[in-house]
């Protein structure tokens, strides 16, 4: 009789890093999979694209590796300001069919993200970020950005931060 050998912790049921990873993916494939049964084109479409960018992430770079979620919403929150940016541009050119079809996967890629903070919410984590910090004027613009970033992760568009932290320092 061989003994086993266990990996590294002892942990004679090991789950594998894709599974534990995997969730938002998988979803994303089961929706996908909904979609194309519903002939749902567009959230087809958006669904695609979405798995199509998460694994050019996962290929670029020198080792292919499985994304984390926090990494996939990473991705989906770019793509969603792709959308966003996309149906600006289509409206300014006068193209509102296309304008629609941006927003239209813009909602879609919506419900795959957390729920956005309200300005209440956002207000209330850059003040404790300044005082945490001990920031007293603009020029420690950068010290709150960089303190109050990873607790929004992703609930709070970039510029919206950036705009609520330099109110704040700036009052």
């Amino acid at each position: 009789m061989t003994a086993a050998v266990l990996p590294a912790g002892g942990d004679p049921s090991p789950v594998s890093r894709i599974d534990v990873v995997a969730e938002l993916k998988d979803r994303l494939r089961a929706d996908l999979n909904a979609a194309m049964r519903a002939r749902d084109q567009v959230r087809m479409r958006t669904l695609r694209m979405a798995l199509t960018s998460i694994t050019n992430e996962e290929v670029a770079g020198a080792t292919a590796r499985d994304l984390t979620d926090d990494e996939i919403v990473k991705v989906l929150t770019r793509e969603a300001r792709k959308r966003k940016e996309a149906a600006e541009a289509f409206s300014a050119a006068g193209r509102d069919d296309q304008a629609a079809a941006e927003r239209a996967e813009g909602e879609v890629l919506a419900g795959y993200l957390p729920a956005q903070l309200s300005d209440d919410e956002l207000a209330a984590l850059v003040a404790a970020a300044i005082t945490e910090t001990g920031a007293s004027g603009m020029s420690d613009m950068g010290l709150v950005m960089r303190t109050v970033t990873p607790r929004i992760a992703g609930r709070a568009d970039g510029a919206r931060v950036a705009a609520e932290v330099r109110r704040r320092l700036s009052a």
